[in-house]
């Protein structure tokens, strides 16, 4: 058999299944840690609940997704995950599921392992929201989840660092309210609303116009040249404002 005649055989096994994204369906990967509460409770000395070593690693793995050959609109890191979204007429590898989850699921394993010095995992999945409104709601949702980690996670390390086992520490939450745990941690001095909001919400990355002063290469004259830099949002808004922030992002790139 042919080599031309073997590699149109064999392809179809490997594309028999290739699903590809609707043209103008809005585009959402969002990519998981693999086994990071070992990663960063055993293998590495994390502080617990979080460590702004490992917030900064992981917002330069959402900056590294977003400058690696996509046009991705905005990212959103909380915890071990990463969101990002699309412009919404991406079409890299003609819009495959497959290539997108692949890709960026190898870079991300590669670039947050340089920066901890230690093999890392990501897996990721493809959301595919057919509008605005949908957009919006996926990011509100990563956003109060992130939220709800949180104070579960405070929660859960101050019962932890009184002693208690892990088990005893998560049965003692799993029933409480909100205004409960929110009290747990004021009776231990701890207002949760006074915490850092990248805790809390999470960070967005955007991008942003910069002026910078260069050299016209023909004329070797001085000129103001306009570049794009990302830029990490470490307070975001909440609820129905984190809405409308996000909104905006989408506006931007339509009229881009």
């Amino acid at each position: 058999m042919k080599f031309d005649e073997l590699d149109t055989k064999m392809r179809v096994f490997e594309t028999a299944h290739d699903h590809c994204v609707l043209p103008g369906v809005f585009i959402v990967a969002r990519l998981d840690g693999r086994s990071f509460t070992r990663l960063t409770k055993e293998v590495h000395d994390f502080e617990a609940p979080f460590d702004e070593r490992f917030r900064d690693a992981m917002i330069d793995t959402t900056a590294h997704l977003m400058e690696c050959g996509f046009r991705v609109i905005y990212g959103y890191t909380e915890s071990d995950e990463i969101s990002l979204l699309f412009d919404q007429f991406e079409d890299s590898f003609g819009r495959k599921v497959r290539k997108f989850n692949s890709v960026l699921a190898g870079e991300a394993s590669a670039k947050f392992s340089l920066l901890l010095g230690a093999i890392a995992c990501f897996d990721c999945r493809i959301s595919q929201l057919p509008g605005r409104n949908e957009v919006v709601d996926y990011f509100r949702w990563r956003n109060e989840d992130a939220h709800r980690n949180a104070l579960n996670a405070h929660c859960y390390w101050t019962l932890r660092k009184e002693g208690q086992s892990a088990k005893n520490a998560t049965n003692e939450l799993v029933n409480m309210s909100i205004g409960d745990k929110n009290e747990l941690l004021f009776q231990r001095g701890v207002n949760f609303n006074d915490l850092p909001g990248w805790q809390k919400r999470g960070v967005g990355l955007v991008w942003e116009d910069y002026e910078k002063e260069a050299v016209n290469p023909k004329t070797g004259e001085s000129v103001t040249a306009v570049r794009r830099r990302l830029r990490p949002v470490m307070d975001l808004p909440m609820r129905d404002e984190y809405s409308d922030f996000i909104a905006s992002l989408i506006g931007e790139c339509d009229s881009s």
